[in-house]
């Protein structure tokens, strides 16, 4: 098992690499200038990297890019062992990143929260109490007396 500093070195020099090799030597118009590299975890053994990426666009041309990935997946590798330098290169698996997809639905969350609080705002503006404005008893104030 290698350490996890080799790992993230190897994780970080991979998508550095794929990056590059995917905006200047893929000739695929598939993988235009839309793909963006997020993130790359390889395993403790060295063996396996998985590398997440974005692509801008709709479904169409996201399941267009997925399956341009795979199909330089046998030069990106050969990028990467180059670059790497590595006793073995390890295999490559391209993932959808979920993180933008996340963050927008986040954001719609965060927006009807905030429509909601509007419309508090806006019916308690003119309420009032329903009984006292401070319900609470004070100390040395007596029911008893109040009632006389």
């Amino acid at each position: 098992m290698a350490d996890n500093a080799r790992a993230k070195r190897l994780a970080d020099l991979i998508r550095e690499v794929v990056a590059q090799k995917l905006l200047r030597g893929i000739k695929d118009p598939r993988l235009g200038s839309n793909v963006t590299i997020t993130d790359t975890r390889v395993t403790g053994d060295l063996r396996e990297a998985t590398v997440f990426y974005t692509v801008y666009g709709d479904d169409e041309e996201r399941a267009a890019a997925a399956a341009g990935l795979e199909s330089a997946k046998g030069v990106l590798r050969s990028a990467v062992g180059a670059a790497a330098g590595v006793k073995f290169t390890p295999t490559l698996t391209f993932v959808a990143d979920a993180l933008p997809d996340t963050a927008r639905t986040i954001e719609d969350l965060l927006d009807k929260a905030r429509q909601s609080d509007e419309q508090v705002r806006e019916v308690s503006a003119g309420a009032t109490y329903a009984g006292e404005a401070d319900p609470y008893k004070k100390p040395g104030e007596d029911e008893d007396d109040t009632a006389e």
